[in-house]
């Protein structure tokens, strides 16, 4: 689904999966990959028009993301009778952090109004500690200021919000 100015958020993103990768930390991503007849869409009665469907380019990453070979896809919303904001719901992604010794989560992509939200406060409730990189975010806004109330909801459920250079200085006072 389009997202003004969401292609804005891929280089920092890219810059914070090197700096992940370098330090040898997982970095996993999550994407909708809805059937045809997603529930979501308003032809199903939903309220979005047609995005992230299966098998087709709309569901791609975006080409610019730097996407590592072997990395962790997550994939949601892909029971046609369900919506899936969160990266949590109806995936084995909480299991998944946990095997591989996560205790925090560095959030970023689209949009901060339904899938960062839902996914962040999933996160916390899953026990999680989380950081929103609010540079590498980009709101849908279906009613303005949908974004901005969000990031507030996210901070106040505990979620700390930061730049993607804040996460890159803090990574590196981090290491020995």
């Amino acid at each position: 689904m389009a997202v003004q100015s969401g292609d804005e958020v891929v280089p920092g993103l890219n810059r914070l999966i090197l700096e992940f990768q370098r330090r040898g930390l997982p970095v996993f991503f999550t994407r909708d990959w809805h059937p045809r007849n997603h529930a979501s869409f308003r032809s199903q009665g939903g309220i979005w028009p047609p995005h992230c469907v299966q098998d087709t380019k709309g569901a791609e990453f975006h080409p610019g993301l730097k996407v590592p070979a072997g990395a962790p896809i997550i994939s949601k919303g892909d029971d046609p009778a369900k919506e899936a904001y969160s990266g949590f719901h109806g995936t084995d992604l909480e299991s998944r952090l946990k095997r591989a010794g996560v205790d925090k989560v560095v959030i970023g992509g689209l949009t901060t109004d339904y899938c960062v939200r839902q996914s962040s406060l999933d996160a916390i409730r899953a026990g999680f500690k989380v950081e929103v990189v609010v540079d590498c975010v980009r709101a849908v806004n279906a009613k303005r200021g949908d974004g901005e109330r969000a990031l507030i909801e996210i901070e106040r459920a505990g979620a700390r919000l930061l730049s993607a250079e804040a996460v890159v200085r803090e990574l590196a006072s981090t290491q020995h």
